[in-house]
């Protein structure tokens, strides 16, 4: 498995030759999946099924029990994922940002999730 890195800000980090790429790692499989979370539904032109339904089942009030099945389905649905060992989600209200925290397991090894969506 390969994926080009990505920067800080999620650009393509290019200039540094095979260095831009991560190659079998968990940190490989791991960008793939904050790839997968981040992409809306709909909002891929090649394939308007995919994506996560962040407005649909995560987005607004109660939606908590719809929105940890609907990560947890984009997570295992990821290549190179073998399952989850722990996963939790909070809503922080002041920033209104969803903390996700999760350790994935993969087939190069585990790899640690926490982002805040």
């Amino acid at each position: 498995m390969r994926y080009r890195r990505l920067t800080p800000d999620w650009d393509f980090q290019m200039g540094h030759g095979q260095a831009d790429y991560l190659r079998d790692s968990p940190d490989t499989v791991l960008q793939a999946v904050m790839t997968r979370l981040k992409l809306f539904a709909g909002e891929w032109f090649n394939d308007t099924a995919d994506g996560t339904p962040w407005r649909t089942q995560v987005l607004g009030r109660y939606t908590k029990a719809k929105y940890d099945a609907a990560i947890r389905r984009r997570i295992r649905g990821t290549s190179g994922v073998t399952g989850i060992s722990s996963y939790n989600s909070s809503y922080e209200e002041e920033s209104r940002r969803l903390l996700i925290e999760a350790t994935i397991d993969t087939v190069y090894g585990q790899a640690r999730l926490r982002e805040a969506l």
